[in-house]
């Protein structure tokens, strides 16, 4: 639920906003029950509105926390639903499972970076950035 609220929030900037939009994509896939697709805007046994999502689709609780990202109970609804048409559709659930691996891998302490330098003269390159990995920096013998 954490991850939901925190993606909800805006959490982990471009890529979190891509992991939110993914979730958004694949809930909207096609509902299967029982092998059958359950065409977008028609329900089971016609207990929906046309136009409406199938019932436990999670559009609507994903609709919910999007417009109340700290609502925990939002969260905790998509959440149920998302396991529960994970169980009732194996290939909903491969592509949950490989979102979910995504998506963990976002940072929930945001994107942005705000840099600043202000004054002094520097005589070396000046990186700015956020979460470098794997660099080295070396500099070359001075002229004589």
């Amino acid at each position: 639920m954490g991850l939901l609220t925190a993606l909800a929030g805006g959490a982990g900037g471009e890529l979190g906003r891509q992991a939110w939009t993914g979730l958004g994509e694949l809930v909207r896939r096609p509902f299967r029950r029982g092998g059958a697709v359950v065409p977008e805007g028609s329900a089971p046994e016609g207990s929906e509105p046309e136009g409406a999502a199938p019932e436990g689709s999670g559009e609507a609780e994903l609709a919910r926390l999007a417009r109340d990202p700290g609502d925990v109970a939002a969260a905790r609804a998509l959440s149920v639903v998302l396991h529960r048409r994970a169980a009732a559709d194996a290939e909903f659930e491969e592509r949950l499972r490989r979102w979910d691996e995504a998506a963990r891998r976002v940072s929930r302490t945001g994107g942005d970076v705000h840099n600043s330098i202000s004054g002094g003269t520097f005589s070396a390159p000046v990186i700015q950035g956020r979460d470098f990995t794997g660099i080295t920096f070396g500099t070359s013998p001075a002229d004589d």
